[in-house]
């Protein structure tokens, strides 16, 4: 999960998210609109009996409010929460597993605030199934095979790694700039990105909001896309002032045409690039 903002215990309610699933909690910032819902979504694991370790990622100061809250609160937790705090002006490492990394991208507002960079490990090929009956290939062998090795069959032959298999699709990566100033530094960083969530606050019209708040416009969130190659553009964080996206979606479609207006309950694909 990414950010926890008012009403996010309701949000995942509305979409039938399983809330008891989410184990790791990424947070950008701390102003109030990327953490207030954070206590409430907290107690209520609580409540339902939760005992796995929560893990808290975010810039320095976020452990302190939560502790002071729930102290004062006089509320318990039936289980642990894992405070990670890491410097958002720096790029690093957050979270790994054996499918996915997490790495922090630092952004440029008003407080100290990272977006997040999720990246898949890199695939193991495709077996050519055909090959499997011309070679008569044990079910045994097929793991050891997509790992790089050869096939040697019972008369001595041996059938190259790359006859076997189809090249695996490149590995896929989604990231999340959260608020953000218009900043080309981004670029280096989100370069090939299949799918990038960048804020759009406002539209041109209202540049001069958007620098006096740091943060971007439309406009700004498209040419980083078009600067970094990403394969789709997801807009988002609008201004109350716009009753709908569609302002903001038609100015960031004259610079990057694979742009998306982002909703409450949309889902997006994020595509094998061949």
């Amino acid at each position: 999960m990414i950010d926890c903002g008012e009403g996010a215990q309701m949000r995942l309610s509305d979409f039938h998210i399983p809330r008891n699933k989410i184990n790791q909690l990424f947070i950008s910032h701390l102003h109030g609109d990327h953490i207030f819902g954070l206590l409430g979504l907290l107690t209520s694991y609580s409540l339902a009996g939760r005992r796995e370790t929560f893990h808290i990622y975010s810039p320095p100061g976020l452990e302190e409010m939560v502790e002071v809250s729930l102290r004062v609160s006089y509320s318990q937790l039936s289980y642990q929460i894992q405070y990670h705090s890491f410097d958002p002006t720096e790029p690093s490492l957050l979270f790994e597993t054996d499918f996915l990394s997490v790495h922090t991208i630092p952004l440029k507002h008003s407080v100290p605030t990272a977006g997040f960079l999720f990246s898949e490990k890199p695939h193991l090929p495709n077996f050519n199934k055909e090959k499997i009956e011309e070679y008569n290939i044990p079910v045994s062998e097929i793991p050891i095979i997509k790992t790089g090795a050869d096939f040697i069959t019972p008369e001595g032959k041996i059938v190259p790694f790359e006859e076997l298999t189809f090249p695996a699709p490149p590995p896929r990566k989604f990231a999340y700039c959260s608020d953000t100033v218009y900043n080309p530094a981004l670029i280096d960083h989100l370069t090939g990105v299949d799918m990038l969530y960048h804020e759009s606050t406002f539209t041109e019209k209202f540049r001069a909001n958007a620098e006096y708040g740091m943060h971007s416009t439309a406009m700004d969130a498209a040419k980083i896309a078009q600067a970094a190659g990403v394969g789709m553009l997801i807009l988002g964080h609008y201004s109350a002032r716009y009753p709908d996206s569609v302002p903001l979606l038609e100015e960031a479609r004259t610079i990057f045409s694979a742009t998306y207006a982002g909703q409450d309950g949309m889902t997006f694909s994020v595509p094998f690039r061949r």
